[in-house]
């Protein structure tokens, strides 16, 4: 060969392996992008998981969410499919994926259509008489207006004369000044566990209604009504009321959370009507809402203006008694007007009548009164303070005592349930009625037991107001600001049971009182809540000042001093007051499009974009094809440059590197890469723990948890990290130096850690996912549990939801994250199938213990 040839072939050769360095640089950039999409898409596809888990735990009806919790979930999921679709579209160019994006569309048409509000005709005049209406205009009126229209209608009992604004001009007054969009913009901004920013919003609400300006033919019908009710004589006082839809509904009572204004002139007339209408939006009436999960657009304000009774006594009467199954019929009274009853406000005689013929009065208590509330000459009401004699006689005559007693009864009867019936006697001695609704009742299964040996009675008396017992810190609220720092799980002492209160309770352990009934407002709540309540206990407030845990015994009408255990054994079940709620319906309903996986088998024919029913098929779908398209075999200059198999003590693992940088020690030829040639810092502390102690197989299990899990389950006990058992699901690192990614799944559950461990302090974090599993829901709650406790011990900030769990650690030193990576490693190896084994809070303190002491044992083995 001549020079020449060599020189051509020198030549040649540069220019080939500049092709081939142009090729790799291509093909570097591309794996660059590709990487780039993938952790795009994983990272989209953690926060839709975690926001369906979000779902899943709210639809268990134990916690209270409002409508922003729902739009806002479903917004996140929505987002972050998307996301997932088109990062998927990009790694991929398969035409097929382009299809995810008309069934994401499709499905997201669906959720909107049940984020809807139902749409509102209006369809009735905007002021109604109230002699002329019933429960077919109850969709108008209001329950409590329609019920006093039945009242009259159907049973011919005296009622206040007057009339309605009815749910047409409340809508027609809010569209008049734009408000209703204000409104909602508002509540979606704000967040309910915050009580002080519910104040801040209630405060700007209602300023809004108060000076918004009545349309003037509105304005003109309210006052004609007024006119014609005085029918050219004496002006008529008027008691103006909320009449909301949906309050006094059974089961929601709303009791106490709207606004009333008694003894009104026609001059306040129309300045009380946008009082009451404000008053929805009182922080007591926002909360219960929430805490009822009832959206703002499901209660229309409708006002009843009806005529003033300057009541010579007045009251509540229970037809069936709410707290025992004696079936007595309870009727509570003051003298002059019936609101210090049911605002918890003053002391009230109570009376126990035979629902026989001719209701015999089987118990009486007359309390000691101070004063009365009557009408005031000038508008409002006024306290007239009682001499010692009236303070202490009966408020009712026995004949007055019956008579309301058969008037609840005959209520009862017409309405099919026990009832709560507000009555009032006039100046003239006549029955008047106010308000007949649904009676939410608690009964006490508990006997009155006698104090525990060894227990310290520190209060005894009282009324039960809502049965069942609690413990908790002892917290004296006596200001609204109070309420805002109020701890959960206290207990609540006051001097007064109002209901300004309420807004607190979903916190609350307990509610002790010096005043008020199980008649009043505050007390209907609690029972609503399943809160055991004591009211009537005189110095509560001075007694318990120096408390710090006390035990409350509602049955009993004791509080103890302390922990008293044998007392909360009685304990009931939680209510789950929020289950079945129209917030919690609507959830159900967009969950319903969002939660299910019908997608399982991804070797199936039918796993395709078009048999995707729900978001979580869309995540599952794309999550499978991006680790295919990711990790794929068909590109060999990828396969063996980019994506290696992990090989350990010469074992191929199905274990596959990703190397986004510097994550070898050295350029690996062919698909296997060793362990001893990983530079990845987090992957290798992560690995150390994986293999710091071998795995025994799984913690023995009774013969039926075993049958349980699954008869495909690996009895195999040898499935160490290297066994063929390990090498069945392919399991992702995606690695630089500082940085590890693993996606993986270990015995029926999966997890993904990720971590930084670099120089700077405030870049570090160890973040790890955990979910899933083969036994049943409760035994895999079981697990997590076990593994959050030892978690949160080791430092990291633990998020549970059902069967899911999220931790993460930040602002770590570099040996900080290394050593909480050896506690992951052993954790994951560990728990397999160990929610198979558990059985109980014993298995659970076994278990939790043992691998407390693996991890110790890691530590001091790998110790940093």
């Amino acid at each position: 060969m001549g020079i020449l040839d060599v020189i051509k072939g020198l030549f040649n050769r540069s220019a080939a392996e500049a092709s081939t360095a142009a090729h790799e640089e291509k093909v570097r950039v591309a794996f660059k992008a590709r990487c780039e999409h993938f952790k795009v898409l994983l990272s989209a596809n953690k926060r839709a998981l975690e926001t369906m888990a979000s779902q899943e735990e709210a639809l268990r009806g134990e916690q209270f969410f409002n409508m922003s919790f729902v739009r806002a979930s479903c917004t996140t999921v929505l987002t972050n499919v998307y996301y997932m679709v088109k990062n998927l579209t990009a790694l991929s160019q398969n035409p097929l994926h382009v299809q995810l994006f008309d069934r994401l569309k499709e499905i997201q048409q669906e959720i909107t259509a049940s984020l809807a509000p139902p749409t509102v005709v209006n369809g009735s005049a905007y002021v109604l008489p109230i002699t002329g209406i019933d429960f077919s205009l109850a969709h108008e009126v209001g329950g409590k207006m329609a019920s006093l229209g039945e009242a009259w209608q159907r049973l011919g009992y005296p009622i206040p004369d007057g009339f309605v604004v009815t749910a047409s001009g409340y809508r027609y007054f809010l569209a008049a000044n734009n408000l209703q969009e204000e409104i909602d913009r508002r509540l979606l901004m704000t967040d309910f566990s915050q009580l002080g920013a519910v104040f801040a919003l209630s405060a700007s609400l209602k300023k809004l209604i108060v000076e918004a300006a009545l349309p003037a033919d509105l304005e003109a019908a309210i006052l004609e009504h007024y006119d014609q009710l005085c029918g050219g004589g004496e002006a008529v006082r008027l008691a103006v009321r909320s009449s909301a839809i949906g309050e006094d509904a059974q089961g929601v009572s709303f009791a106490g959370q709207y606004r009333t204004r008694l003894n009104i002139t026609r001059e306040q007339l129309l300045a009380a009507y946008k009082e009451v209408v404000a008053s929805k939006y009182d922080v007591t009436a926002l909360t219960y809402r929430f805490n009822r999960g009832i959206p703002d657009y499901e209660v229309p304000m409708c006002v009843g203006c009806i005529a003033m009774i300057n009541a010579l006594s007045g009251g509540v009467a229970y037809s069936a008694n709410p707290m025992h199954h004696d079936n007595g019929v309870v009727v509570n009274s003051v003298p002059g007007l019936p609101k210090t009853v049911v605002d918890g406000s003053a002391a009230v005689d109570t009376f126990r009548v035979s629902r026989q013929h001719p209701h015999d009065i089987i118990y009486r208590n007359i309390a000691e009164k101070q004063t009365k509330l009557v009408c005031a000459p000038e508008g409002g009401t006024a306290a007239v303070a009682l001499s010692p004699e009236e303070g202490t006689a009966a408020s009712l005559t026995d004949a007055q005592i019956q008579e309301i007693a058969a008037a609840a009864l005959t209520f009862e009867a017409f309405y099919g349930v026990p009832q709560d019936v507000e009555w009032a006697y006039s100046p003239e001695g006549v029955l008047m009625i106010l308000q007949s609704r649904a009676l939410p009742s608690a009964y006490s299964l508990a006997r009155r037991m006698p104090p525990p040996e060894d227990a310290v009675v520190v209060l005894e008396g009282g009324v039960c107001a809502s049965p069942g017992t609690a413990s908790g810190k002892v917290v004296i609220v006596q200001r609204d600001s109070h309420m805002v720092e109020f701890p959960q799980g206290a207990v609540l002492v006051v001097e007064q049971a109002h209901s300004r209160w309420a807004p607190i309770l979903p916190k609350v352990a307990a509610v002790i009182s010096e005043y008020g009934g199980a008649a009043g407002h505050l007390a209907s709540v609690a029972r609503e809540y399943g809160i055991p309540a004591l009211f009537g206990m005189e110095k509560a407030t001075s007694l318990l000042a120096d408390a710090d845990v006390v035990t409350v015994d509602a049955d009993a009408h004791r509080v103890y001093a302390g922990v008293v255990e044998e007392v909360l054994a009685r304990k009931r079940e939680t209510h789950k007051i929020f289950a079945g709620s129209p917030v919690h319906k609507t959830l159900a309903k967009c969950a319903a499009h969002i939660v299910p996986l019908n997608l399982l088998e991804p070797d199936s024919p039918v796993f395709t974009p078009a048999n995707c029913q729900t978001l979580h098929d869309i995540t599952r779908y794309c999550h499978e094809k991006a680790v295919e398209e990711m990790f794929r075999v068909d590109e060999d200059i990828f396969s063996e440059r980019y994506g290696k198999q992990l090989r350990y003590h010469g074992a191929k693992l199905q274990y596959f590197i990703v190397d986004l940088g510097d994550g070898f020690i050295s350029e690996v030829k062919g698909s296997y890469i060793d362990l001893e040639n990983i530079a990845s810092r987090p992957m290798l502390a992560l690995w150390a723990g994986m293999i710091a102690i071998p795995w025994a197989g799984p913690p023995s299990a009774s013969a039926r948890s075993f049958l349980s899990v699954v008869a495909q389950s690996a009895s195999n006990p040898e499935l160490e990290i290297t066994s063929s058992s390990m090498r069945m699901t392919r399991n992702y690192f995606m690695i630089d130096k500082d940085y590890c990614n693993l996606q993986a799944s270990f015995g029926y559950h999966f997890c993904t850690v990720e971590a930084q461990a670099g120089a700077v302090e405030q870049e570090n974090y160890v973040s790890f996912h955990f979910k899933g599993g083969a036994a049943a829901m409760d035994r895999r709650q079981m697990r997590v549990r076990i593994v959050a406790d030892i978690l949160t011990e080791n430092g990291f900030i633990v998020d549970v939801k059902g069967d899911a769990l999220s931790a993460r650690a930040e602002e770590l030193l570099p040996h900080e994250a290394l050593e909480l990576l050896n506690i992951l490693g052993y954790l994951i190896i560990h728990t397999r199938q160990m929610d198979a084994s558990l059985q109980g809070e014993r298995s659970m303190n076994m278990f939790g213990d043992m691998l407390r002491k693996g991890i110790a044992a890691v530590v001091i083995q790998l110790g940093h």
